[in-house]
């Protein structure tokens, strides 16, 4: 069946986008009123526009090449420039040194979106590959660089908001959009049907937090954000060692994650007598009478008794056989 896309539905998309292209540009202007709140607040609108854009066009089959352009030029500007604007604004006052950091923050947020759109034509890149980005996104880079400006708005002035240290935040978010750091993607996250109802709990309370402590709920998001970084790189590496967990549901990677740790730590048994036994399949000869004896001798060793007065036999020689096989005796 063809689906039929009309004009108006295709323009929902860019029209989305657009409009977060012009909350991302509001910031700089309520930058320059002094008014950082609401400056926040429009990089973040930016990002939430921009996290639904996507989405509705492949919803809607109304994605486009004009599209994507528009959606990385907004991108550009909305989490590039704009918040370079708004930290050279509040803590630069037209120091050199500021606007030399705001300029190696934007450019570093247009190479990363440079790069990030010939990703999207590598065709030899694994499967896995999706489920992370190359460095940090767009969104998250604009909204992180903001933090010194977030705390001091809800903690007032404090070491967060030094000119020197702004400075080295800025610099130090510009690397980590040009790194090759993997980060999560949440467009390959699925939560399974039993998880449903304590998310929608958590989407509520998390509601709930941002209506009424909307500066600490943000600052925590962004510092869990970064925090996440480690898991990130831990879980990328592991992907790459384990071709066969590349396309396999969440549960089945966690059991190979499992016997590959319980394998690298040797675990022991539980029980020795199975231990006993397995070591005793593996060292008892397999034909004839000779299985018999040996298996005799291994069962009145194990009940106490002996089978024979010969040299070599009793409790010493017994203690010095398990000693030999490397089995410890109960």
């Amino acid at each position: 069946m063809v689906r039929v896309t009309t004009p108006g539905i295709r323009l929902l998309p860019n029209a989305i986008t657009v409009l977060a292209l012009c909350a991302g540009l509001s910031s700089v202007q309520f930058a320059l009123t002094n008014n950082y709140a609401m400056a926040i607040a429009s990089i973040g609108i930016a990002a939430v526009l921009d996290s639904l854009d996507g989405r509705i066009a492949r919803l809607l089959d109304a994605t486009s090449k004009m599209g994507a352009e528009l959606d990385s030029l907004s991108d550009g500007i909305s989490f590039g420039v704009a918040p370079a604007l708004v930290l050279y604004v509040w803590q630069s006052g037209g120091d050199r040194i500021g606007w030399v950091a705001s300029l190696i923050f934007a450019v570093c947020m247009i190479l990363r979106l440079a790069r990030f759109n010939t990703l999207l034509d590598d065709t030899d890149q694994p499967a896995y590959a999706g489920e992370f980005f190359v460095g940090v996104p767009a969104p998250a880079g604009g909204l992180v660089a903001m933090l010194p400006l977030i705390m001091t708005l809800q903690w007032g002035q404090g070491w967060w908001s030094q000119q020197y240290v702004v400075l080295a935040w800025t610099i130090a978010v510009a690397v980590l959009l040009i790194s090759r750091i993997p980060t999560l993607s949440l467009k390959t996250v699925k939560a399974p049907a039993k998880a449903i109802a304590p998310l929608l709990v958590g989407v509520g309370l998390l509601a709930a937090a941002i209506i009424q402590f909307p500066l600490v709920a943000l600052a925590a998001a962004l510092v869990l954000y970064l925090l996440h970084i480690p898991y990130a790189v831990y879980r990328n590496r592991w992907l790459a060692a384990h071709p066969e967990a590349w396309t396999v549901p969440p549960r089945e990677r966690r059991a190979i994650r499992r016997a590959r740790s319980q394998r690298r730590l040797r675990l022991r048994p539980a029980s020795r007598r199975v231990a006993g036994a397995a070591m005793r399949a593996v060292r008892l000869p397999r034909n004839g009478s000779d299985f018999v004896r040996a298996t005799r001798a291994h069962r009145d060793r194990d009940h106490g008794t002996t089978t024979g007065a010969g040299p070599g036999s009793g409790p010493a020689q017994r203690r010095r056989s398990w000693r030999r096989i490397g089995i410890r005796r109960k």
